[in-house]
């Protein structure tokens, strides 16, 4: 929470039944305070202020929860409805990380409510070994072809971009899936529209493997400063990208277990 006060204030409207008030204000609020301030109330009540949040913002929290005994508690008091409405918001890698920490009963329940695509990638997340790359990547990217003008790509990144991690790095591939380079939304933005994406891609592309430690793979990140890593297969094939902010949660986790 910023101030102290604060906590105190949202305590008092849980404790007054104010949840019109309530809701409003954490609508305005961060989703990592949201879930602090879910952290410091009991089951039930977390369970009552959670159901006031917005759809897109209550996946948010989900994933910024620290407990996973309090996540576990949501996803058994949530119908099947508002459970695949999270999970619908919820970027796939938020979701395997989830499923990592239950038990098998709720696992179920998740991929039972997950649509065809999405349990079809989270089981294939699922199979890469704890602490590679693979586990912790999401396969949520902008991918483009050579072939393709800036007009063709920008319609793809907006057509498509949306349910996307992170849009600020677009990666190229060819027929068969295979790395060829990457563009920035820069790059993109500021060339003209009929050039063509395979004449202005970045063909010096540094990627990690699926079977990479994921520490190394963090390390990358941080070294060279990127957003995000691309993850390719024995072959050279894209399968998914580790963004920023998995990497810092892989580095943090890597210094308090040396602690």
């Amino acid at each position: 929470m910023q101030e102290k006060y604060e906590l105190e204030q949202l305590m008092e409207l849980v404790q007054t039944k104010q949840f019109r008030k309530l809701r409003s204000i954490l609508m305005e609020m961060n989703e990592v305070d949201v879930a602090e301030f879910l952290d410091e109330l009991g089951p039930e009540e977390t369970i009552l202020v959670f159901r006031l949040l917005p759809k897109e913002q209550a996946a948010e929290v989900f994933a910024e929860l620290e407990d996973s005994d309090d996540q576990e508690r949501l996803i058994n008091a949530l119908n099947d409805k508002e459970l695949r409405e999270v999970l619908d918001e919820l970027y796939l890698d938020d979701t395997v990380d989830v499923i990592e920490d239950m038990p098998a009963n709720v696992v179920s329940r998740i991929l039972r409510n997950s649509d065809p695509a999405s349990r079809s990638q989270i089981n294939q997340l699922l199979n890469y070994p704890k602490d590679s790359a693979g586990s912790i990547m999401t396969t949520e990217y902008v991918d483009l072809k050579a072939t393709m003008t800036v007009e063709d790509a920008l319609k793809r990144i907006r057509r498509t971009g949306p349910d996307k991690e992170t849009i600020n790095i677009c990666y190229v591939i060819d027929e068969g899936r295979h790395l060829l380079g990457y563009l920035s939304i820069r790059t993109i933005l500021l060339s003209e529209e009929d050039d063509v994406v395979g004449d202005i891609m970045d063909t010096h592309v540094i990627s990690a493997n699926t079977l990479d430690d994921q520490e190394d793979v963090a390390q990358t990140l941080n070294k060279y400063d990127f957003l995000a890593l691309p993850i390719v297969d024995t072959e050279n094939r894209l399968v998914g990208i580790v963004t920023v902010d998995d990497a810092m949660d892989v580095l943090q986790e890597e210094v308090t277990e040396d602690i």
